[in-house]
């Protein structure tokens, strides 16, 4: 894995690094459901990430039926 320096007992990982983890389906079904509900809650940005139609293709992508994204807005 591509790691740059780092101080003793640690490991930093590159964005090259991440990616090529994140897209190996062998090492990404070594994380937990734990790790990977941590992943999936800390890797966006800010609120200006979550839009109503990321949250709706991810309700398409998990083939969830029973929730539905609605904009509000005057909130």
């Amino acid at each position: 894995m591509d790691c740059t320096s780092a101080p003793p007992g640690k490991q930093i990982i590159t964005p090259q690094a991440f990616m090529q983890f994140f897209r190996n389906t062998e090492k990404l079904n070594q994380l937990t459901p734990e790790d990977r509900t941590e992943i999936f809650r800390t890797v966006l940005l800010g609120s200006s990430d979550l839009t109503k139609d990321l949250l709706k293709e991810i309700l398409r992508d998990y083939s969830v039926e029973h929730l539905e994204v609605i904009e509000c807005k005057s909130c």
